[in-house]
């Protein structure tokens, strides 16, 4: 029986979970159903876990489904940097001192990031967006 474990035996977090099951979608290149992604997965997963975690994903809004037999088939709404953007604007929204956060973010950057950062959003920094 496929088990939810680090290899250790240890319960992987779930997180874990929807990174395998994502990197699984993105490297298919096309909509796959939850039996499809336990192939994938080579069984490392059970069905009904998959399941689960397409549902937590979808309702996240993570993942698009269209039906297909008597399943849904299930797309990544977004590639990886997208969706790390994502997971970053939802840090941004979920604490009160935006510019802090921001602030800190920038500190930590490396000089080759920050430059790249500066590229990014252009010579006027001040601009309305």
């Amino acid at each position: 029986m496929p088990e939810h474990t680090d290899g250790s035996g240890r319960k992987r977090p779930n997180g874990a979970l929807e990174a395998d099951i994502l990197a699984a979608l993105h490297g298919a290149g096309t909509p796959l159903t939850a039996g499809e992604l336990v192939e994938r997965l080579n069984n490392r997963l059970s069905y009904s876990t998959v399941v689960t975690v397409l549902t937590r994903l979808h309702i996240k809004q993570l993942l698009s489904r269209a039906p297909r037999g008597r399943a849904y088939a299930y797309t990544p709404i977004a590639d990886e940097p997208g969706l790390a953007a994502r997971r970053m604007q939802r840090v941004l929204d979920e604490l009160p001192d935006r510019q802090a956060v921001l602030a800190r973010f920038v500190d930590n950057l490396s000089a080759a990031d920050e430059n790249l950062l500066r590229r990014l959003l252009g010579p006027d920094l001040d601009r309305d967006r």
